[in-house]
């Protein structure tokens, strides 16, 4: 059973690892997905991406779990407000793609979250009750 939980882990950590990566490589993508009043742009940009790859590695040593994956549920919850949600409401709304892509998004990072979620849970219910 220990086995799955590891195999698990690490492959809830390895996507993360590549959004991460891809922030430093695609700047000018992830900036423009951002809304207009979230401050520093592609600075933003680069501190998210690390937020991810240092989340993904810890995630993956497995350090700090707790921690870490209620941080990326907070961050995730964040992106669900300020960039999926307001992305509903651009102009160019009319094309049904758009939305799908939106929806898919959103949908992504609600399931991400949720699993980051039940993850810190669990690593902090272990924690308590093995001392």
């Amino acid at each position: 059973m220990k086995i799955f939980m590891t195999i698990g882990r690490i492959l809830f950590a390895l996507p993360f690892l590549v959004i991460g990566i891809n922030h430093f490589i695609m700047v000018d993508v992830f900036t423009g997905m951002l809304s207009s009043f979230i401050p520093g742009g592609g600075y933003t940009v680069l501190l998210t991406g690390a937020f991810l790859i240092v989340a993904s590695v810890a995630i993956i040593i497995n350090k700090w779990i707790s921690v870490i994956c209620y941080l990326l549920a907070a961050m995730l919850f964040i992106f669900i407000v300020t960039i999926h949600l307001p992305g509903f409401f651009e102009p160019d709304m009319e094309q049904a793609h758009i939305v799908e892509v939106h929806l898919m998004n959103m949908l992504k990072d609600i399931g991400l979250m949720g699993g980051a979620l039940l993850i810190a849970g669990y690593y902090q219910y272990c924690k308590e009750n093995n001392p």
